[in-house]
C-alpha cells in the first residue's frame, strides 16, 4: 500500500504524519496502546502554526476537540500520560491542570493518578505581584503535572506482554514526585521542548515492548526518540512541516534511526542528506 501523502517521514517502526490533530484520519480507532504527549499551554509560546494566546474559553473548547480524538484513538486498554501545567497567572490566573483533568474525564478518560514533575526551573520566573507584601503576591510552583489516564479498563491484556524496565528504575519511578531538568530550547530549535527522560520513564512504566505510542503534539519529535530507542513503535503528529522535518533529523542524527537493521542503507543516507 502506497504511503499516505500526509506522511512526512516512515522508518523502522516509526511514523511522522503532517497533520491537523482535530481532523486528521490517519489514526485507526482503538490503534494505539499508550498516548504520551503535551499540548500547547495557551502562554503566548512563538510557535510558527499555532496560536497560543487564544481566550481561556477558546483554549478549554480546542483542548476537548483533541482530546476527544485521543479517545477515539486509544485501545480499551490504552493508557494516556499527559504532561500540562499545574495552573498559570499569565492573562490571569487559572486552575490548568484541574480543568484539563476535569474536560478528560466528562470526555470518557478514567483518572489514575497525577505525578509531579519537579522541573526545579524557577529561573524563568518574571512576576511577583507584590513585592514582599501581603496585598497580593503571586505564588507559582516550579513543576508541572504528567496526569496519567485511561480509556476503558487499567490491567493491559493483550499485547507481547514484555516489560523491559528494571528494578531501580520500577521503584524509583513509581514515586509520585520525578525531579530532572527540563530542556534547552536553543539546544533543540523549538519553543517548548521537553526533554527525553520525561517520555522514556513513561513509554518504560506504561507500556510493553513493541506496544504502539502516539503524540498527537509531535513538537522536536521527542516522544518518537524515546520510543525508537526502547523496541516500540511511534506515531507523531504535528501541523507544522517544519517541526517535522526538526523531528525526522532528530531521528536520524539522534536516535541513529538509520542503523536499523530494517532498513535499506541508501534511502538512509538520502534521508540524511536531507536533513
Amino acid at each position: 500500500m502506497p504511503a499516505s501523502e500526509k506522511t512526512y517521514f516512515e522508518k523502522a517502526g516509526v511514523r511522522i504524519i503532517n497533520d491537523d490533530v482535530l481532523y486528521t484520519k490517519e489514526i485507526e480507532p482503538n490503534s494505539i496502546n499508550l498516548i504520551v504527549t503535551s499540548p500547547p499551554y495557551n502562554v503566548d509560546i512563538k510557535y510558527n502554526s499555532h496560536d497560543d494566546k487564544i481566550s481561556y474559553s477558546q483554549y478549554l473548547e480546542f483542548t476537548k476537540k483533541w482530546l476527544s480524538r485521543c479517545y477515539e484513538w486509544l485501545r480499551p486498554d490504552g493508557r494516556f500520560c499527559l504532561n500540562i501545567p499545574l495552573d498559570k497567572n499569565k492573562g490571569g490566573q487559572q486552575s490548568v491542570g484541574a480543568d484539563i483533568t476535569t474536560i478528560a474525564k466528562n470526555i470518557g478518560f478514567k483518572y489514575h493518578s497525577t505525578i509531579i514533575w519537579n522541573e526545579g526551573n524557577i529561573s524563568r520566573r518574571t512576576a511577583w505581584g507584590s513585592w514582599m507584601s501581603a496585598r497580593a503576591p503571586y505564588v507559582i510552583a516550579p513543576v508541572e503535572l504528567i496526569v496519567i489516564l485511561y480509556k476503558d479498563e487499567w490491567r493491559k491484556t493483550n499485547d507481547s506482554g514484555v516489560s523491559d524496565i528494571t528494578r531501580e528504575e520500577f521503584m524509583n519511578w513509581t514515586s509520585g514526585v520525578w525531579s530532572f531538568s527540563g530542556e534547552s530550547k536553543k539546544k533543540i530549535g523549538h519553543p517548548a521542548p521537553f526533554p527525553v527522560e520525561l517520555p522514556r520513564r513513561c513509554i518504560k512504566l506504561f507500556s510493553f515492548v513493541d506496544d504502539v505510542i502516539l503524540d498527537p503534539f509531535l513538537g522536536s519529535g521527542t516522544t518518537l526518540i524515546a520510543a525508537y530507542s526502547n523496541k516500540r513503535k511511534g506515531i507523531g503528529i504535528d501541523i507544522d512541516k517544519t517541526y517535522c522535518e526538526l523531528a525526522k533529523s532528530r531521528l536520524i542524527n539522534e536516535a541513529h534511526i538509520c542503523n536499523s537493521k530494517l532498513l535499506e542503507v541508501e534511502v538512509c543516507k538520502n534521508d540524511r542528506t536531507k536533513s
